[in-house]
Protein backbone atom coordinates (compact mmCIF):
# COMPACT_ATOMS: atom_id res chain seq x y z
CA UNK A 1 0.00 0.00 0.00
CA UNK A 2 2.86 2.40 0.88
CA UNK A 3 4.57 1.62 -2.45
CA UNK A 4 1.35 2.35 -4.35
CA UNK A 5 0.87 5.60 -2.45
CA UNK A 6 4.48 6.63 -3.04
CA UNK A 7 4.15 5.87 -6.75
CA UNK A 8 0.94 7.91 -6.97
CA UNK A 9 2.62 10.90 -5.25
CA UNK A 10 5.58 10.75 -7.66
CA UNK A 11 3.22 10.52 -10.63
CA UNK A 12 1.26 13.54 -9.37
CA UNK A 13 4.50 15.52 -8.91
CA UNK A 14 5.57 14.64 -12.46
CA UNK A 15 2.19 15.76 -13.82
CA UNK A 16 2.56 19.07 -11.97
CA UNK A 17 6.06 19.52 -13.40
CA UNK A 18 4.72 18.93 -16.92
CA UNK A 19 1.88 21.41 -16.40
CA UNK A 20 4.39 24.12 -15.42
CA UNK A 21 6.50 23.72 -18.56
CA UNK A 22 6.07 26.31 -21.32
CA UNK A 23 5.06 25.03 -24.74
CA UNK A 24 6.13 27.94 -26.95
CA UNK A 25 9.28 30.04 -27.19
CA UNK A 26 7.29 33.16 -26.26
CA UNK A 27 6.35 31.46 -22.96
CA UNK A 28 9.92 30.36 -22.21
CA UNK A 29 11.36 32.71 -19.59
CA UNK A 30 15.06 33.58 -19.47
CA UNK A 31 18.01 32.48 -21.64
CA UNK A 32 17.32 35.43 -23.96
CA UNK A 33 20.25 34.86 -26.34
CA UNK A 34 19.32 31.20 -26.74
CA UNK A 35 15.67 32.10 -27.35
CA UNK A 36 16.43 34.82 -29.87
CA UNK A 37 18.83 32.70 -31.92
CA UNK A 38 16.66 29.61 -31.74
CA UNK A 39 13.62 31.60 -32.90
CA UNK A 40 15.52 32.63 -36.05
CA UNK A 41 16.71 29.08 -36.77
CA UNK A 42 13.20 27.66 -36.33
CA UNK A 43 11.61 30.28 -38.61
CA UNK A 44 14.25 29.68 -41.29
CA UNK A 45 13.78 25.89 -41.18
CA UNK A 46 9.99 26.21 -41.33
CA UNK A 47 10.19 28.65 -44.24
CA UNK A 48 12.34 26.18 -46.20
CA UNK A 49 10.14 23.26 -45.23
CA UNK A 50 13.15 21.46 -43.75
CA UNK A 51 13.86 19.72 -40.48
CA UNK A 52 15.75 21.88 -37.99
CA UNK A 53 19.48 21.16 -37.81
CA UNK A 54 20.62 18.93 -34.95
CA UNK A 55 20.76 20.74 -31.58
CA UNK A 56 23.06 20.19 -28.60
CA UNK A 57 21.98 21.70 -25.27
CA UNK A 58 24.40 21.75 -22.37
CA UNK A 59 24.33 23.16 -18.86
CA UNK A 60 23.76 22.16 -15.22
CA UNK A 61 20.65 20.14 -14.28
CA UNK A 62 17.29 21.88 -13.95
CA UNK A 63 17.90 24.80 -16.32
CA UNK A 64 15.31 23.76 -18.89
CA UNK A 65 17.12 21.60 -21.46
CA UNK A 66 14.32 19.03 -21.66
CA UNK A 67 11.68 21.77 -21.67
CA UNK A 68 13.47 23.54 -24.51
CA UNK A 69 13.58 20.29 -26.53
CA UNK A 70 9.79 19.97 -26.25
CA UNK A 71 9.37 23.68 -27.11
CA UNK A 72 11.47 23.17 -30.26
CA UNK A 73 9.30 20.22 -31.30
CA UNK A 74 6.15 22.26 -30.67
CA UNK A 75 7.47 25.23 -32.64
CA UNK A 76 8.35 22.91 -35.54
CA UNK A 77 4.91 21.21 -35.36
CA UNK A 78 6.79 17.94 -35.00
CA UNK A 79 6.35 14.80 -32.95
CA UNK A 80 9.04 14.21 -30.31
CA UNK A 81 10.39 10.88 -29.13
CA UNK A 82 12.36 10.99 -25.91
CA UNK A 83 15.01 8.66 -24.48
CA UNK A 84 18.26 8.80 -22.51
CA UNK A 85 21.83 7.78 -23.28
CA UNK A 86 22.08 5.00 -20.66
CA UNK A 87 18.80 3.45 -21.87
CA UNK A 88 20.16 2.77 -25.37
CA UNK A 89 22.21 -0.34 -24.64
CA UNK A 90 22.36 -2.07 -28.04
CA UNK A 91 22.56 -0.88 -31.65
CA UNK A 92 19.14 -2.46 -32.18
CA UNK A 93 17.65 -0.13 -29.55
CA UNK A 94 18.77 2.94 -31.50
CA UNK A 95 17.77 1.38 -34.81
CA UNK A 96 14.23 0.83 -33.50
CA UNK A 97 13.99 4.49 -32.48
CA UNK A 98 15.34 5.83 -35.77
CA UNK A 99 13.23 3.61 -38.06
CA UNK A 100 10.04 4.67 -36.26
CA UNK A 101 10.65 8.36 -36.90
CA UNK A 102 8.66 10.25 -39.52
CA UNK A 103 9.75 13.18 -41.66
CA UNK A 104 10.53 16.22 -39.48
CA UNK A 105 10.27 14.34 -36.16
CA UNK A 106 12.47 15.22 -33.18
CA UNK A 107 14.51 12.59 -31.35
CA UNK A 108 15.54 13.82 -27.90
CA UNK A 109 18.40 12.03 -26.13
CA UNK A 110 19.03 13.16 -22.57
CA UNK A 111 22.45 12.49 -21.01
CA UNK A 112 23.82 12.01 -24.51
CA UNK A 113 27.37 11.99 -23.10
CA UNK A 114 26.62 8.51 -21.71
CA UNK A 115 26.05 6.88 -25.10
CA UNK A 116 28.11 3.75 -25.77
CA UNK A 117 30.79 4.22 -28.48
CA UNK A 118 29.15 1.53 -30.64
CA UNK A 119 25.89 3.48 -30.53
CA UNK A 120 27.66 6.68 -31.52
CA UNK A 121 29.04 4.98 -34.63
CA UNK A 122 25.48 4.30 -35.80
CA UNK A 123 24.47 7.91 -35.11
CA UNK A 124 27.12 9.45 -37.37
CA UNK A 125 25.62 8.46 -40.78
CA UNK A 126 22.11 8.88 -39.36
CA UNK A 127 22.81 12.50 -38.44
CA UNK A 128 24.83 13.41 -41.55
CA UNK A 129 23.15 11.51 -44.38
CA UNK A 130 19.93 10.22 -42.77
CA UNK A 131 21.08 6.68 -43.41
CA UNK A 132 21.21 3.73 -41.05
CA UNK A 133 24.02 1.22 -41.48
CA UNK A 134 23.31 -2.12 -39.84
CA UNK A 135 25.36 -5.31 -39.76
CA UNK A 136 23.20 -8.43 -39.87
CA UNK A 137 24.65 -11.75 -38.78
CA UNK A 138 28.10 -12.65 -37.52
CA UNK A 139 31.34 -13.96 -38.90
CA UNK A 140 31.80 -14.69 -42.65
CA UNK A 141 28.05 -14.60 -43.28
CA UNK A 142 27.61 -11.09 -41.85
CA UNK A 143 26.35 -8.49 -44.28
CA UNK A 144 25.79 -4.77 -44.14
CA UNK A 145 22.37 -3.26 -44.78
CA UNK A 146 21.78 0.42 -45.48
CA UNK A 147 18.37 1.92 -44.73
CA UNK A 148 17.17 5.38 -45.66
CA UNK A 149 15.81 7.46 -42.79
CA UNK A 150 13.43 10.43 -42.89
CA UNK A 151 14.93 13.85 -42.25
CA UNK A 152 14.79 14.29 -38.48
CA UNK A 153 16.22 16.55 -35.79
CA UNK A 154 18.35 15.08 -33.04
CA UNK A 155 18.36 17.13 -29.84
CA UNK A 156 20.97 16.05 -27.33
CA UNK A 157 21.13 17.30 -23.74
CA UNK A 158 24.11 16.98 -21.44
CA UNK A 159 25.44 18.24 -18.14
CA UNK A 160 28.97 17.12 -19.11
CA UNK A 161 29.79 18.50 -22.58
CA UNK A 162 33.47 17.68 -22.08
CA UNK A 163 32.61 13.96 -22.15
CA UNK A 164 31.04 14.13 -25.61
CA UNK A 165 33.45 12.89 -28.25
CA UNK A 166 34.65 15.37 -30.87
CA UNK A 167 33.14 13.45 -33.84
CA UNK A 168 29.69 13.48 -32.23
CA UNK A 169 29.92 17.10 -31.09
CA UNK A 170 30.95 18.17 -34.58
CA UNK A 171 27.76 16.77 -36.10
CA UNK A 172 25.52 19.17 -34.19
CA UNK A 173 24.81 22.26 -36.28
CA UNK A 174 23.34 24.23 -33.34
CA UNK A 175 24.93 24.31 -29.89
CA UNK A 176 23.60 26.23 -26.90
CA UNK A 177 24.87 26.57 -23.34
CA UNK A 178 22.22 27.31 -20.70
CA UNK A 179 23.37 29.52 -17.81
CA UNK A 180 22.02 29.89 -14.29
CA UNK A 181 19.05 32.25 -14.19
CA UNK A 182 19.14 35.71 -12.57
CA UNK A 183 16.75 36.31 -9.67
CA UNK A 184 14.54 38.56 -11.83
CA UNK A 185 13.80 35.74 -14.31
CA UNK A 186 13.25 33.23 -11.51
CA UNK A 187 10.75 35.57 -9.89
CA UNK A 188 8.75 35.71 -13.15
CA UNK A 189 8.89 31.90 -13.35
CA UNK A 190 7.65 31.55 -9.75
CA UNK A 191 4.79 33.99 -10.39
CA UNK A 192 3.79 32.17 -13.60
CA UNK A 193 3.91 28.78 -11.87
CA UNK A 194 1.88 30.08 -8.92
CA UNK A 195 -0.86 31.27 -11.28
CA UNK A 196 -0.98 27.83 -12.94
CA UNK A 197 -1.09 26.07 -9.56
CA UNK A 198 -3.68 28.48 -8.19
CA UNK A 199 -1.39 29.46 -5.32
CA UNK A 200 -1.83 32.85 -3.66
CA UNK A 201 1.45 34.72 -3.91
CA UNK A 202 2.55 38.32 -3.59
CA UNK A 203 5.59 39.89 -5.25
CA UNK A 204 7.72 39.82 -2.10
CA UNK A 205 6.94 36.12 -1.59
CA UNK A 206 7.94 35.33 -5.17
CA UNK A 207 11.18 37.27 -4.67
CA UNK A 208 11.99 35.37 -1.46
CA UNK A 209 11.60 32.02 -3.24
CA UNK A 210 13.54 33.20 -6.30
CA UNK A 211 16.51 34.32 -4.17
CA UNK A 212 16.88 30.83 -2.68
CA UNK A 213 16.39 28.83 -5.90
CA UNK A 214 20.09 28.43 -6.82
CA UNK A 215 19.52 30.09 -10.21
CA UNK A 216 17.52 27.01 -11.29
CA UNK A 217 13.87 26.98 -12.46
CA UNK A 218 13.33 23.34 -11.44
CA UNK A 219 14.34 24.17 -7.87
CA UNK A 220 12.22 27.35 -7.91
CA UNK A 221 9.12 25.34 -8.86
CA UNK A 222 9.89 22.66 -6.27
CA UNK A 223 10.35 25.23 -3.50
CA UNK A 224 7.15 27.00 -4.55
CA UNK A 225 5.13 23.80 -4.14
CA UNK A 226 6.59 23.12 -0.71
CA UNK A 227 6.16 26.73 0.46
CA UNK A 228 2.55 26.54 -0.72
CA UNK A 229 2.08 23.53 1.61
CA UNK A 230 3.38 25.53 4.59
CA UNK A 231 1.25 28.53 3.64
CA UNK A 232 -1.95 26.44 3.44
CA UNK A 233 -1.35 24.45 6.64
CA UNK A 234 0.45 26.90 8.94
CA UNK A 235 -0.86 30.23 7.62
CA UNK A 236 -3.82 31.66 5.69
CA UNK A 237 -2.65 30.35 2.30
CA UNK A 238 -1.05 33.59 1.12
CA UNK A 239 2.66 33.27 0.34
CA UNK A 240 4.18 36.50 1.61
CA UNK A 241 7.87 37.24 2.14
CA UNK A 242 7.54 36.31 5.83
CA UNK A 243 5.71 33.04 5.07
CA UNK A 244 8.18 32.06 2.34
CA UNK A 245 11.21 32.87 4.51
CA UNK A 246 9.78 30.92 7.45
CA UNK A 247 9.00 27.89 5.26
CA UNK A 248 12.40 27.90 3.55
CA UNK A 249 14.23 28.26 6.86
CA UNK A 250 12.32 25.26 8.20
CA UNK A 251 13.34 23.32 5.08
CA UNK A 252 16.96 24.34 5.86
CA UNK A 253 17.36 26.26 2.61
CA UNK A 254 19.45 29.32 3.47
CA UNK A 255 19.55 32.76 1.86
CA UNK A 256 21.99 31.56 -0.82
CA UNK A 257 19.83 28.53 -1.60
CA UNK A 258 22.31 26.14 0.04
CA UNK A 259 20.80 22.97 1.47
CA UNK A 260 22.13 20.39 3.90
CA UNK A 261 24.37 18.66 1.34
CA UNK A 262 25.93 21.93 0.15
CA UNK A 263 26.78 22.95 3.70
CA UNK A 264 28.07 19.46 4.50
CA UNK A 265 30.34 19.55 1.45
CA UNK A 266 31.80 22.96 2.28
CA UNK A 267 32.08 22.25 6.01
CA UNK A 268 33.87 18.95 5.37
CA UNK A 269 36.48 20.62 3.14
CA UNK A 270 37.01 23.34 5.75
CA UNK A 271 37.11 21.18 8.87
CA UNK A 272 38.74 17.98 7.57
CA UNK A 273 40.99 19.36 4.85
CA UNK A 274 41.58 22.91 6.11
CA UNK A 275 39.80 24.42 3.11
CA UNK A 276 41.57 22.33 0.47
CA UNK A 277 42.88 21.68 -2.05
CA UNK A 278 41.29 18.24 -1.99
CA UNK A 279 40.28 15.86 -4.78
CA UNK A 280 36.63 15.31 -5.64
CA UNK A 281 36.97 11.54 -5.06
CA UNK A 282 38.14 12.22 -1.51
CA UNK A 283 35.24 14.62 -0.95
CA UNK A 284 32.85 11.98 -2.30
CA UNK A 285 34.11 9.40 0.20
CA UNK A 286 34.10 11.89 3.08
CA UNK A 287 30.47 13.00 2.66
CA UNK A 288 29.11 9.74 1.19
CA UNK A 289 27.87 11.32 -2.03
CA UNK A 290 28.42 10.10 -5.59
CA UNK A 291 31.32 11.80 -7.37
CA UNK A 292 29.09 12.50 -10.39
CA UNK A 293 26.45 14.15 -8.19
CA UNK A 294 29.07 16.46 -6.67
CA UNK A 295 30.43 17.44 -10.09
CA UNK A 296 27.08 17.85 -11.86
CA UNK A 297 24.67 19.07 -9.17
CA UNK A 298 26.51 20.79 -6.31
CA UNK A 299 29.80 22.13 -7.66
CA UNK A 300 28.55 24.29 -10.57
CA UNK A 301 26.38 26.49 -8.35
CA UNK A 302 28.94 26.71 -5.52
CA UNK A 303 31.54 27.83 -8.08
CA UNK A 304 29.05 30.25 -9.64
CA UNK A 305 28.42 32.07 -6.35
CA UNK A 306 32.12 32.10 -5.44
CA UNK A 307 32.07 29.57 -2.58
CA UNK A 308 34.27 26.94 -4.25
CA UNK A 309 37.24 27.00 -6.64
CA UNK A 310 38.64 24.32 -8.91
CA UNK A 311 42.43 24.28 -8.97
CA UNK A 312 44.92 21.88 -10.58
CA UNK A 313 45.49 20.36 -7.13
CA UNK A 314 41.81 19.97 -6.20
CA UNK A 315 38.82 21.84 -4.78
CA UNK A 316 39.35 24.86 -2.53
CA UNK A 317 36.74 26.57 -0.37
CA UNK A 318 36.82 30.38 -0.61
CA UNK A 319 36.88 32.91 2.18
CA UNK A 320 33.32 33.96 1.25
CA UNK A 321 32.09 30.45 2.04
CA UNK A 322 33.90 30.46 5.37
CA UNK A 323 32.29 33.76 6.31
CA UNK A 324 28.84 32.56 5.29
CA UNK A 325 29.17 29.37 7.35
CA UNK A 326 30.79 31.16 10.28
CA UNK A 327 33.88 28.96 10.10
CA UNK A 328 37.58 29.75 9.86
CA UNK A 329 40.65 27.95 8.59
CA UNK A 330 43.35 26.69 10.91
CA UNK A 331 46.14 28.20 8.80
CA UNK A 332 46.51 31.34 6.75
CA UNK A 333 45.56 30.25 3.25
CA UNK A 334 44.68 33.58 1.70
CA UNK A 335 46.96 32.86 -1.27
CA UNK A 336 44.52 30.14 -2.34
CA UNK A 337 41.67 32.62 -2.55
CA UNK A 338 43.36 35.02 -4.95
Amino acid sequence: MKELLGGKIMEDEQQIDLSLRPQWLREYIGQKKVKDNLGIFVKAARARGEALDHVLLNGPPGLGKTTLAYVIAHEMSAQIRSTAGPVIEKPGDLAALLTNLEDGDVLFIDEIHRLHPAIEEILYPAMEDFELDLVIGQGPSARSVKLDLPAFTLIGATTRPGLITAPLRGRFGITFHLDFYPVEDLQVIVERSASILGAKLDQAGASAIAHRSRGTPRIANRLLRRVRDYAEVEHDGMISSEVATDALNRMEVDRYGLDEVDRKLLTTIIEKFNGGPVGVSTISAAINEEKEAIEEIYEPYLIQIGFLNRTPRGRVVTQAACLHLGLSLALDKTDLFQ
